[in-house]
């Protein structure tokens, strides 16, 4: 099983424990790059499709690094609607 058939994997279990850092990995694996947008982004982010252009925006975890289950929900339902899962 390759790293990305991994990951892919762990996201779709939905698990508790999903870190920012990983879903990172994930979107650069499938072609997405991170943007920040200018100085008062805070802790908005959106990932951008280097191929059709799709965004995905949500607020980076913290104080922790975990990703909440309904951020999970919301990148699982937007790599379905792009044929990404």
């Amino acid at each position: 099983m390759s790293r990305r058939e991994k990951i892919i994997s762990r996201l779709v279990s939905r698990p508790r424990n999903f870190t920012y850092a990983e879903l990172e990995v994930l979107m650069n694996l499938l072609g997405y790059k991170e943007v920040k947008s200018g100085k008062t982004s805070g802790s908005r982010r959106a990932f951008i499709s280097g191929t059709n252009k799709h965004i995905i925006r949500l607020h980076k975890p913290h104080p922790g690094s975990e990703l909440r289950i309904y951020q999970i929900d919301y990148i699982i339902h937007e790599l379905k609607k792009n044929n990404l899962l």
